[in-house]
C-alpha cells in the first residue's frame, strides 16, 4: 500500500519528466535514430547544475530568507518581483533571473505566490525579448542575421514594452497579504557570502568572460565544504536533458516537412509549443530571411505550454517542488491559462502591428 501512495506521488509531482521520457522515447522510435547533443547543450545543462547548487546554497545560508524578509516589509511587493523579473532578464537570461527571484519569491511570508511566479515567468520571457543578450534565440538571430543592435531592438520593442505596461497593471491590481506566519528575523551564516563570490563566477560563465570549465569551483566546494547544497531538483536536470533529445528528434521531423513559408511567425510561435523556442528558431532560420518575424514568433512562443520556453520549466518545477505547496493541479491549470492568454494575445498583437508584412 505503501509503495503504491509512494508511486502515484511520484507521478504527480514528476509528470512532467515521466511524459517527456515516453515522448523521446515515441520520437526516437519514429525517427529509427538516436537523438544528437550539441556541446552548447552539454555547457547549458552544467551552469544549470552550478546554479542550482549556488542558489540552493544561498537559501540553506540564509540569505535569501533574509533578502525576502527585508522586501516583504515594503510596499506594492508584486510590482517590485515582476518589475525586477523583467529588468534581470534583459541582462543575465531570463532562465537565470527566474532561478533568482523564483526561490525568493516563495520565500515570502505571503500568499498569492502561485499568481506571482506565473506573471514572473511572462515578465522573464516579455522582458529578456528586448535584448540581443537576454535569451538563446536572440543571440542566435542577432549573430546569423548580422543585425544591427538598434533595429534589433525597435523591433521587439513593441512586444516587450506592451507586456511591461500590462505585467504593471496587474501587479498593483494583485492583493498580497503579509505576515502569514510570525517568524524570527532571518540569520545569515557566512557560507552566503562565498555562494554570492560563486554565483557572479557563474554569470561570468554565462557571458563567455571566464570558460565553461571554470565551473567546476562551485562543485568542488560544494562536495568539500556543503555538501547539503548538492541536493537540489536532479529531476528539472534530467528532464531538460530529455527535452533537448525531444527538440532535435522533432526538429528533424518536421524539417523533412518543411520547404519555406512566408508565415514564419506563426509557425515558429506554435512550434515552440512543442519543441521550445530556441530549437524553433534553429530550425526555421533556414527557411526565412525574415529575422523580424523570427525574432518575434519564437519569443512569443515562449508563453503558452510548459515547455515554450526552458524559463517555464524552471518556474513550474521550483513552485511545484515547494515543501509547502500543495495545490500542484491547480497551479498547473492557471500556469496554462495564463500562458496561453498571453500567447493568442502577442499572436493578434503581431498581426495587429504587421499586417501585410
Amino acid at each position: 500500500m505503501k509503495i503504491r501512495i509512494v508511486l502515484i506521488n511520484f507521478i504527480i509531482k514528476e509528470w512532467l519528466l515521466i511524459s517527456s521520457a515516453i515522448f523521446l522515447v515515441l520520437t526516437t522510435l519514429y525517427r529509427r535514430e538516436f537523438p544528437s547533443y550539441s556541446i552548447n547543450e552539454l555547457e547549458i545543462l552544467s551552469i544549470l547544475f552550478e546554479l542550482f547548487i549556488v542558489v540552493n546554497g544561498l537559501q540553506r545560508s540564509g540569505l535569501i530568507l533574509k533578502i525576502a524578509q527585508i522586501i516583504e516589509r515594503g510596499r506594492v511587493l508584486p510590482l517590485k518581483l515582476i518589475l525586477a523579473t523583467f529588468f534581470l532578464s534583459m541582462l543575465i537570461t531570463n532562465d537565470i533571473a527566474l532561478i533568482v527571484i523564483v526561490p525568493l519569491t516563495l520565500s515570502l511570508n505571503i500568499n498569492r505566490k502561485d499568481i506571482l511566479i506565473i506573471l514572473e515567468a511572462l515578465a522573464a520571457n516579455s522582458g529578456s525579448a528586448l535584448t540581443p543578450i537576454g535569451n538563446p534565440q536572440n543571440l542566435f538571430i542577432y549573430w546569423f542575421y548580422n543585425t544591427p543592435p538598434n533595429l534589433f531592438i525597435e523591433v521587439i520593442a513593441p512586444f516587450s514594452l506592451i507586456f511591461l505596461i500590462l505585467l504593471t497593471i496587474f501587479s498593483l491590481l494583485i492583493k498580497v497579504e503579509n505576515g502569514l506566519e510570525n517568524r524570527e528575523f532571518q540569520k545569515v551564516d557566512k557560507k552566503a557570502y562565498i555562494y554570492l563570490i560563486l554565483l557572479i563566477t557563474t554569470l561570468l560563465i554565462v557571458f563567455h568572460i571566464l570558460p565553461t570549465f571554470s565551473g567546476i569551483i562551485i562543485i568542488l566546494f560544494a562536495l568539500i565544504f556543503d555538501r547539503e547544497a548538492l541536493k537540489i531538483d536532479y529531476a528539472l536536470l534530467l528532464t531538460f536533458l530529455l527535452f533537448f533529445g525531444i527538440a532535435d528528434n522533432l526538429k528533424s521531423i518536421i524539417s523533412s516537412e518543411i520547404d519555406y513559408s512566408e508565415h514564419i511567425f506563426l509557425f515558429s510561435a506554435l512550434a515552440s509549443q512543442f519543441i521550445s523556442n530556441v530549437p524553433a528558431t534553429l530550425l526555421f532560420a533556414k527557411f526565412t530571411s525574415n529575422w523580424e518575424a523570427l525574432l518575434w514568433g519564437s519569443n512569443v512562443g515562449g508563453f503558452g505550454s510548459l515547455i515554450g520556453s526552458l524559463a517555464n520549466l524552471i518556474a513550474y518545477k521550483f513552485y511545484i517542488i515547494d515543501k509547502n505547496r500543495n495545490n500542484n493541479i491547480i497551479f498547473t491549470i492557471k500556469f496554462l491559462l495564463i500562458g496561453y492568454i498571453a500567447l493568442f494575445f502577442s499572436i493578434g498583437l503581431y498581426f495587429l502591428l504587421y499586417r501585410g508584412v
